[in-house]
């Protein structure tokens, strides 16, 4: 399949989506640009101004539209500069409004920030198109390799969330030329209908897919409330209302069905092994929707992976809560390692000769915390912490704290959460 650049005019049509976007209080505010490229402004709000949790930015991103082997138009954005960042699709999402929730933005803003993010809408949501008649496995690790070719990526990092994991990892094990590193996070190996192992279960898993057949399009938010206490069980009411009003648009009832189906059948198990690349397996202890066990038996399964345990209870995780920059430490750390071609990625200066853990605990340091919330985000005794930061401080070739701050941050360490 040919492929196309990343940057100049689109040659898709402007495209009009198929739902009504609301301006009433506690609702979604959105102003739509002209067209498919640009960008956008919008803002998520309880009502109340100057208040935290309402979100306002600006997010520059370029849509364009690709079609699969079947003919199905998929919709993806490219943001942020950089190195490339391929993140496979996951669960009901939509280029336009994501960026803007109270539950995605932080995740764009953040990526688009240090990489060159490449994402898209599966087939049945968002911008791409609604009618598609295969939903299966097969039909999205090849939307996949379709976007993936209209990008112009050559070799890249792949990034899997949630339902993205073992999309991520079937694609990996498929083009293992193409892919120089895997991070899947709140992924899997098993659909919820695979590792159902009790009639409870199955009728549990079976309930979930009846509730967006009969409620996903009401304007009584109770039926998708479900979803949204399952996916954010430590949100905040106006984080629960953004998720409910987002998925709602989405996808119609029928196709959020469909989507959960074939979700269920999932079974990568037979392929983990098979995986190549270097790859972080991150959960959260108590995820409701991908349970830990899944995200042991994944990392367990793929040769040489990292595991990386984060206490919350979130499938999505929060911008609030401490989970969240470590995750992005972990992360930056682990693609820090290697370029988009897989080879030794140089910092500056003496930065070159931290590794991979220890420019995580730079990064945590430059974002102003002390030994003890280190210690606590990475798991780690303070002992433990405060002699790493004897040995980086001795590498650095600085005599105190204030000193390495102010060089770790000119390097480019400590963007999220600078007091």
């Amino acid at each position: 399949m040919a492929r196309g650049p990343l940057a100049g005019p689109s040659a898709a049509p402007d495209f009009v989506p198929p739902y009504t976007v609301r301006k009433n209080k506690g609702r979604l505010n959105s102003v739509r640009p002209r067209n498919c490229a640009g960008t956008l402004y919008a803002r998520l709000s309880c009502g109340k101004p100057r208040h935290d949790h309402c979100l306002y930015m600006s997010f520059s991103q370029r849509i364009r539209f690709c079609s699969g082997s079947d003919g199905v138009r998929i919709a993806y954005a490219v943001s942020g500069r950089g190195a490339p960042l391929m993140k496979a699709g996951n669960w009901l999402t939509h280029l336009e409004l994501d960026p803007t929730s109270l539950f995605w933005g932080h995740w764009l803003k953040e990526l688009s920030a240090s990489y060159r993010l490449v994402r898209y809408d599966e087939r049945c949501c968002g911008l791409s198109d609604w009618n598609a008649e295969e939903v299966s496995f097969e039909a999205w690790v090849r939307d996949l390799e379709t976007v993936v070719d209209a990008a112009g990526l050559d070799r890249f990092p792949l990034l899997g969330v949630s339902k993205g994991g073992p999309l991520a990892l079937a694609y990996a094990v498929r083009h293992p030329e193409r892919v120089s590193r895997l991070v899947l996070y709140g992924a899997y190996t098993r659909g919820r209908d695979k590792r159902a192992a009790t009639p409870q279960q199955r009728e549990e898993a079976e309930l979930m897919v009846k509730l967006a057949e009969i409620g996903w399009d009401r304007e009584d938010p109770a039926f998708r409330q479900v979803f949204a206490m399952q996916f954010l069980p430590q949100g905040t009411p106006e984080q629960h209302r953004s998720f409910s009003e987002v998925k709602r648009i989405s996808a119609s009832p029928e196709n959020a069905a469909r989507i959960m189906r074939a979700s269920g059948q999932v079974d990568v198990r037979s392929l983990a092994p098979d995986v190549r690349c270097p790859t972080l397996v991150i959960h959260a202890r108590h995820d409701l929707r991908a349970p830990i066990e899944e995200g042991r038996q994944l990392a367990g399964m793929i040769p040489g992976a990292r595991f990386v345990l984060l206490e919350s209870r979130n499938h999505i995780l929060m911008e609030n809560e401490p989970a969240w920059p470590r995750f992005l430490a972990e992360l930056r750390a682990f693609l820090g390692e290697a370029d988009a071609e897989g080879t030794p990625q140089t910092r500056e200066g003496a930065f070159a000769r931290l590794s991979a853990r220890e420019q995580v605990v730079v990064d945590l340091i430059a974002q102003g915390l002390d030994n003890a919330q280190i210690a606590a985000r990475l798991d780690l005794s303070e002992k433990t912490v405060r002699n790493r930061i004897t040995g980086i401080f001795a590498k650095l070739e600085v005599e105190n704290r204030a000193q390495a701050i102010v060089r770790a941050r000119d390097a480019g360490f400590g963007r999220q959460h600078r007091p």
